[in-house]
């Protein structure tokens, strides 16, 4: 990002940030008062970057402007505030220019030198990518497309912010569109539009949560439905349910694997009754930066831990696929290394052999992949 943000006055660096993040990428920015000045933080491609320090004085300003846009109250300083606000940025197309709305959320917390800050860039124009193009190996791809022309079932995809569940969720979602299925989402908040469906968004300031909302969706005959995330026990045993009745249910948790999922729902109290008959499979994913064209070059000097060597990201996947002899070790309750260990049978690989592939392909580095996934 070559413009020089510490050198500009309070609006125009938001304005500035905001434009440039969305032309990169990026999906968050960050200011973090510090005892002299203020630290200026992106996350791009998965990895925080620190690129600035500002002044307090342009930090104030930029907050206050920030606070204005997305109706927080300008004098609160002592609470976390939430609140959200678009923009306009332009965009170049073979007809000439036009304005594309970029949504961000706001989110102040106290801190011993001031209120930080946090902008997440939500951009419903940015695309939703296809399948093909998230980087899953062929035999997974083919799996996945296979899993979404089930008339009924539950299906999740689990793993930390940021590993792109919910870009996964609606590349599958896209394969779908047009097939003669009513598809209804509930998220917190909606992050793409997509046409031909319904998308809803929670409201729990109104006691629409993803529990009432679920329920209220059931009324009106979906076939498909995506579910955000599942919170709690309420909203795990009305989407395993609903699985069970004729429909197809797509929701996410965060687990550090697949197969974790199970003793996951296990311990919120869903009946392993319902869920082993209900569950056909659990993506876990992680985002893994891949190396640069120059950096992929044979003899190519780059250096694995600078952001420079990277050029982009794809998918790590584990797929955890129901068979018989799962859905009885579930029953039985069992203990997820007999889970790992009958699905290894199956034909299951875990992130880490994924992984491991892309590292001997010359894709990504080892240095990635245990900052990745460990």
């Amino acid at each position: 990002m070559p413009i020089d943000f510490a050198a500009l006055d309070g609006e125009t660096l938001l304005k500035e940030l905001q434009e440039d993040c969305t032309r990169e990428g990026a999906s968050d920015i960050h200011l973090s008062p510090q005892k002299k000045d203020v630290r200026l933080e992106v996350r791009l491609h998965g990895v925080l970057q620190r690129i600035a320090s500002v002044a307090p004085k342009t930090y104030a300003e930029l907050l206050r402007r920030v606070k204005f846009e997305s109706k927080l109250k300008l004098n609160v300083t002592n609470i976390p505030q939430d609140g959200q606000y678009t923009f306009q940025v332009s965009q170049k197309t073979p007809h000439g220019e036009r304005l594309r709305t970029v949504n961000v959320r706001v989110a102040t917390l106290p801190s011993r030198f001031g209120e930080a800050l946090t902008l997440r860039l939500l951009d419903p124009d940015r695309g939703i990518l296809p399948l093909e193009k998230l980087g899953f190996p062929a035999e997974i791809r083919k799996t996945l497309e296979e899993l979404v022309d089930l008339p009924h079932g539950l299906i999740l995809v689990t793993g930390p912010t940021g590993s792109g569940k919910t870009t996964t969720l609606y590349a599958l979602l896209s394969t779908i569109v047009g097939k003669a299925r009513n598809i209804i989402t509930l998220e917190d908040p909606v992050e793409y539009e997509l046409a031909g469906i319904i998308q809803s968004e929670i409201d729990p300031a109104h006691d629409y949560t993803f529990a009432s909302g679920l329920r209220s969706i059931l009324r009106h005959d979906p076939d498909v439905i995506l579910v955000g995330e599942i919170r709690d026990l309420e909203t795990a045993q009305t989407a395993v349910n609903a699985s069970l009745t004729g429909h197809l249910v797509f929701s996410t948790l965060h687990t550090n694997s697949a197969i974790e999922a199970v003793p996951r729902l296990l311990s919120m109290g869903v009946s392993p009754y319902t869920l082993a008959p209900a569950l056909r499979a659990v993506l876990a994913q992680r985002l893994v930066r891949t190396l640069s064209d120059a950096c992929r070059n044979k003899g190519a000097a780059c250096d694995p831990a600078a952001n420079s060597s990277y050029g982009g990201q794809i998918s790590i996947p584990e797929l955890f696929l129901m068979s018989p002899a799962i859905e009885q070790l579930i029953l039985s309750l069992e203990q997820t290394a007999a889970l790992e260990k009958q699905a290894r049978a199956e034909g299951f690989a875990s992130m880490q052999d994924w992984a491991a592939k892309i590292v001997a392909q010359g894709i990504s580095t080892p240095f990635e992949v245990a900052r990745a996934i460990g």
